[in-house]
């Protein structure tokens, strides 16, 4: 991104999440627009990491943040919404949920979203069977009215049942080219449920880097626009970085209300950020 003060309107959609950017130096700007490349330095990849195995971070926002979708998504602002599902309904105790799929996506490679897809991709959450195309059921063993909230975890994404292994599902970028333990280039895809709404950015890079103290250095010298840290100090007299919660990004970054504590805004920081 290009090195340019932020404008210091705000843009908050509540006043508490307000306080909290405030009182850690950080403030939202302009309208989101789309454009740019955002690069991010993360912990915890490593060269056994693929699409289905490695838990860190890297890959943890590779796979939610980028390149797949869950059914269900919390917010910038704490809110649970749909996302690959539009709707759903329980039984009255709990334990059977029919939920509907929205229309119109599809994969990367252009196959269609359909429940036998995500028949395949869920597993331990009870018994899954799909009702139509566009409909399925998940049954459950006990009751459980939070399970709209446990389809939003990373743990839930939703993969293509022909390539269950592969780089390919249904998020704002695809993969353009993937080191394991090293890189993740990915694309904005050319249209998307979510346009208008997330996906700013033409193009977001991920780049391993395995010390704390290196990432650091990497967003000093504006090599990055953001890292997760340990210790921030030395960042202490750069004015156009903010560190808070664990992580350091320069103010050319823009960002909505965000009221969680997790780093990276719940691993989807790289749809929902923008360049000031």
């Amino acid at each position: 991104m290009s090195r340019k003060p932020l404008d210091r309107r705000a843009l908050f959609a509540s006043g508490a999440a307000a306080a909290l950017l405030a009182a850690a130096g950080v403030s939202a700007g302009p309208l989101p627009q789309r454009g740019g490349r955002l690069r991010l330095a993360l912990s915890g990849a490593s060269r056994s990491d693929d699409w289905v195995q490695g838990d860190g971070l890297f890959m943890q926002v590779a796979r939610v943040g980028l390149v797949f979708e869950t059914l269900t998504e919390v917010a910038a602002d704490g809110t649970l919404r749909g996302a690959l599902a539009t709707g759903w309904t329980s039984s009255d105790d709990a334990t059977v949920w029919t939920f509907d799929l929205r229309s119109g996506v599809s994969f990367h490679d252009g196959a269609d979203l359909t429940s036998a897809d995500v028949v395949h991709s869920l597993s331990g959450i009870g018994a899954v069977r799909a009702l139509s195309p566009s409909r399925f059921q998940i049954t459950l063993d006990s009751p459980d009215a939070e399970l709209p909230f446990t389809l939003a975890h990373p743990s839930h994404i939703i993969r293509p049942a022909h390539l269950a292994k592969g780089d390919i599902g249904t998020g704002l970028y695809r993969v353009e080219r993937f080191a394991a333990g090293q890189q993740l280039l990915t694309m904005r895809v050319a249209s998307h449920w979510k346009d208008g709404h997330a996906g700013w950015f033409d193009a977001v890079e991920l780049v391993s880097i395995p010390s704390s103290d290196v990432r650091v250095q990497a967003v000093a010298e504006y090599l990055v626009d953001g890292a997760d840290v340990v210790d921030a100090s030395a960042l202490g007299g750069f004015d156009d970085i903010a560190v808070w919660n664990g992580q350091a990004v320069s103010r050319s970054i823009a960002m909505p209300a965000v009221l969680g504590q997790g780093v990276f805004d719940d691993l989807r920081a790289p749809q929902r950020w923008w360049g000031a």
